[in-house]
């Protein structure tokens, strides 16, 4: 009857193992979680451990030659053993060479395994992370003892060269990482000495890496050149992954592409993650090694990933890569009308990506990809619209020679124009709308010109007045732009009436609006009124004529800053009455909405005359004795004014010059003269009413 290890007993129970044959460990497939069980089924020996780690052969042979003679494992170290672990000097070139018991039993080639069942119990144990004592000694040093530390493991069991950790690691893998080259090299020397060099130099880790790539991340070029002599065809490894030369290109090591390439006499493998390739990588570094890598494979040019990217997709994504663009173009010029698996072709990646100087390349070298469309029958005028790509825009618009693509319909009909309007980007919209190339009155697929969209992306009910959809309706409005047609009166496309559940929405709209606008105009409301009873200059003392009124009372900056002030307090008194009633849920939603306008208005005339009253009131104090400041600071108050007609100011600049180009410089300057007048009068109609009375009431007092 065979005999059965308590060990592989003890892990066939805790479900490491099905079977209880000593192979089984050998064979089996392992994970993280076996190994860790291993490790505490099986702990590595510590006095193992710390001999490996600190390199002393002495220790390691004492050990040894403990588990030959039978004697039970020691856990407690002996003076003689502190002796031999203590009394090596790392670095020392002065050792003996011991004698190594051999322990090991016949070797199965071919056997790749995580952890075994060693014939040297001491040898089978492994840290927590699956680290056996060979993987230690790897890691912690590189002088001769290290070296002779391997040798004397390997001997004792060579399936332990092989072992992987819990991360899929090799000695190897940990001598590579940790920049171990003399270890590595005697690593190779035991490999070579077994017939499995290549088995070893090719193992992949959990990462489907092999120690060359550790090499690479280090940046270690002689432990590469080591890899490298030892198998020149590493760099081919692995066959399904990232290549050695995709990740020395991605890191920016230096040298290391090249010295791959030479070691391998150009015989490696270019590929990457994603079925990405070496000229991916390389394309997004610098212009040198982009021209080494172009010199070796030119035809990774035309190479795509799985997502159908090329190398000059990817660049054409760069903003800082101009240079890139041309190389790749001289390389392979054909690789322009590449697209990738949604149907995009480079010119549409720039453009979605605003990258203006590589379209201009383009376009220098090819000219025909400016009519290039995508799956979607888009042109990359369509693509920088919908990415609300400003400067691509713009340039198109401006370019003479691109004028014959502005009219172009994607497979929906839009024109860039339709898609413009659609998305309500005011700066875009007016750059095609300022091309008088661009026809106005195009249909798409479902019969709609832009007019329409215009109308049909405003939002339900209540909007902001100065919202791009609106704005964008209104100036096709001006340039008498034709809809579809369609009686309005049968057509309920264009309604803006609302539904019961838009309704719902609308009224709370209306009601949080009320809200936020509410806090403003009662603060408004308080302030004002205790400035009526606090007036600057104070007031006459009881003991002289007149007493009890303000000492300032008669001069005409007095009489404006006493209007301004009951005005602020009128309109805020009012907006305040108004947005109450627009709060109230019982009262009819469009008399809500007529109150909540007429509160806006109001409010925004009592900030106007509040601005007023506050210079007014600084400057009466200070005049006397300060009187550029107090000119300065009645400059600077109606900066709030300014500052709350920033927005219609600046949209106004953005429609004025395409309106002119539109409908002529004479009309144009009318309509703008007619839209900012009105809003001058709306915004500062509180200036004249105050200013105003303050010089008829000067007159009215000064009239015999």
């Amino acid at each position: 009857m065979e005999e059965v290890d308590p060990m592989l007993a003890m892990a066939s129970s805790t479900g490491v193992v099905a079977s209880s044959s000593p192979n089984a460990l050998a064979v089996g497939l392992w994970d993280a979680q076996q190994l860790e069980v291993m490790s505490l089924i099986n702990p590595i020996n510590p006095l193992l451990l710390a001999s490996a780690c600190v390199g002393s052969s002495e220790a390691l042979v004492f050990l040894f030659r403990r588990e030959d003679n039978q004697e039970p494992p020691m856990l407690i170290p002996t003076q003689d053993f502190l002796d031999l672990l203590e009394g090596y000097t790392p670095g020392s070139s002065t050792r003996r060479s011991p004698s190594v018991p051999q322990a090991y039993a016949n070797v199965e080639d071919g056997v790749d395994q995580p952890f075994f069942r060693s014939t040297s119990r001491l040898l089978a144990g492994v840290t927590a992370e699956g680290d056996t004592a060979l993987h230690a000694v790897t890691c912690h040093g590189d002088t001769a003892e290290f070296q002779e530390c391997a040798r004397i493991i390997n001997e004792r069991d060579q399936r332990l060269l092989f072992a992987v950790n819990r991360k899929g690691d090799t000695p190897l893998h940990c001598a590579a990482r940790a920049g171990r080259s003399r270890v590595l090299s005697c690593l190779i020397k035991l490999a070579a000495s077994c017939n499995r060099l290549h088995e070893l130099l090719r193992k992949e880790n959990g990462l489907k890496e092999t120690a060359l790539h550790d090499a690479l991340r280090i940046g270690r070029k002689d432990i590469v050149e080591s890899l490298m002599e030892a198998d020149p065809e590493l760099a081919n490894y692995p066959k399904d992954g990232t290549s050695p030369l995709y990740l020395a290109i991605l890191l920016s090591k230096c040298s290391l592409p090249e010295t791959l390439h030479d070691k391998s006499n150009g015989n490696l493998s270019y590929a990457g993650p994603n079925g990405q390739n070496a000229l991916h990588a390389a394309i997004s570094q610098d212009t040198v090694i982009t021209k080494h890598v172009l010199n070796w494979n030119n035809s990774l040019t035309t190479r795509p990933d799985r997502d159908g990217s090329t190398p000059l997709h990817f660049v054409s994504s760069f903003w800082h890569w101009p240079a890139g663009v041309k190389q790749l173009l001289e390389a392979n010029p054909l690789s322009v009308y590449q697209e990738d698996n949604n149907g995009l072709f480079p010119i549409h990646v720039a453009a979605s990506m605003g990258v203006e100087h590589t379209i201009t390349i383009i376009l220098e070298m090819f000219p025909s990809c400016a009519g290039l469309r995508t799956a979607r029958g888009q042109t990359f005028l369509h693509v920088a619209i919908q990415k609300r790509r400003k400067n691509i825009v713009s340039f198109v618009c401006r370019t003479p020679s691109l004028n014959w693509i502005l009219n172009m319909r994607d497979n929906d009909g839009n024109t860039a124009l339709h898609l413009a309007a659609q998305a309500r980007n005011l700066c875009n919209f007016c750059s095609v709308f300022a091309n008088k190339k661009v026809q106005l009155n195009i249909a798409n697929n479902n019969n709609q010109t832009a007019l329409d969209i215009s109308r049909s992306v405003l939002p339900d009910g209540t909007y902001y007045s100065l919202d791009n959809g609106d704005l964008i309706r209104k100036a096709l409005e001006v340039v008498h732009a034709k809809d579809s047609c369609l009686r309005q009166d049968l057509e309920e496309k264009y309604s803006r009436k609302l539904i019961p559940n838009h309704m719902i929405i609308e009224a709370e709209k209306v009601r949080d609006s009320s809200q936020m606008l509410g806090l403003g105009s009662v603060l408004i409301a308080t302030v004002t009124f205790g400035a009526t009873f606090a007036v600057p200059g104070g007031f006459v003392a009881d003991d002289h004529t007149n007493k009890g009124t303000p000492t300032l009372a008669g001069r005409y900056a007095f009489d404006a800053f006493m209007m301004a002030n009951a005005l602020a307090f009128i309109c805020s008194s009012i907006a305040t009455i108004g947005l109450v009633y627009s709060g109230i849920s019982m009262v009819n939603l469009r008399i809500r909405i007529m109150n909540f306008n007429a509160s806006v208005v109001f409010m925004s005339s009592s900030v106007t005359s509040l601005s007023a009253a506050f210079a007014l009131g600084v400057y009466m104090v200070l005049a006397p004795v300060a009187n550029s400041t107090g000119i300065a600071i009645c400059v600077l108050s109606p900066l709030v004014v300014l500052y709350r007609n920033f927005e219609f100011l600046l949209k106004a600049d953005i429609l004025a010059r395409p309106i002119c180009v539109r409908i002529g410089l004479s009309r144009g300057l009318k309509w703008l003269a007619l839209i900012i007048g009105g809003q001058i009068f709306v915004e500062l109609w509180p200036f004249i009413f105050i200013f105003g009375w303050a010089a008829i009431a000067q007159k009215l007092e000064n009239h015999p």
